[in-house]
């Protein structure tokens, strides 16, 4: 309950940064993990960018061997107070407070992006995806989630500069699941339902044989 009464705390506080209107439910959290896949005696590098609260961080941690990593990055000074209180005894797990894009990344088998797209425009989206998928090792995957219908309703109730904001920001986010995205999956079990994109950088998209309904909203 603390989790869930600072998620709501800051949503109303910053919705434009924090995106979501509650903390990812146990499915949604398990469908952005899908590809954080056991390695044993293999030490595994994995990056979670917009963490929140910790909900999908949870699926992370548990799924860690001894020799695996967790870079965590997450840009609200209050969420990221929650994690280190959380996990700051797990040396496994390393803290970095900001965002993504002010950050050095290093190489990772898999990626988990919580941050909400739907709220940024072009360039920025084009930015932290850029830094993303270049930050994957070869065969590594990146998974990140926007909600059924969040498009189409920024799309109907947005104008002016603000609908230009939109649909620009959302064109770069269709060409890019075109280029990179292999498997799409649809999560109704959370509030709101959602859509999970999972992405491989493009010198491995004609070479991964899960290759199942790609699709854009």
């Amino acid at each position: 309950m603390p989790e869930v009464t600072l998620f709501l705390r800051e949503y109303a506080r910053t919705r434009q940064d924090v995106g979501a209107i509650a903390p990812s439910s146990r499915r949604l959290g398990r469908a952005l993990t899908r590809y954080v896949i056991p390695s044993p005696g293999n030490s595994r590098a994995v990056l979670e960018v917009g963490p929140g609260t910790g909900a999908v961080t949870r699926h992370i941690a548990g799924s860690l061997g001894r020799l695996d990593t967790l870079d965590l990055i997450e840009a609200n000074p209050r969420f990221a107070d929650l994690l280190k209180g959380t996990y700051g005894g797990d040396p496994r797990l390393r803290f970095r407070t900001g965002l993504v894009q002010e950050h050095e990344l290093g190489t990772y088998d898999t990626i988990v992006c919580g941050l909400p797209f739907a709220n940024f425009g072009a360039s920025t989206t084009a930015d932290i995806f850029g830094r993303l998928l270049g930050a994957l090792r070869p065969g590594g995957t990146l998974s990140f989630f926007g909600y059924v219908g969040g498009a189409t309703l920024r799309r109907t109730f947005a104008g002016g500069e603000a609908r230009v904001h939109t649909l620009a920001g959302q064109d770069v986010l269709r060409r890019i699941l075109d280029r990179h995205a292999f498997r799409t999956e649809t999560v109704l079990g959370n509030l709101p339902p959602a859509r999970v994109h999972h992405l491989v950088p493009a010198s491995d998209a004609g070479h991964n044989d899960s290759v199942s309904t790609r699709q854009a909203e």
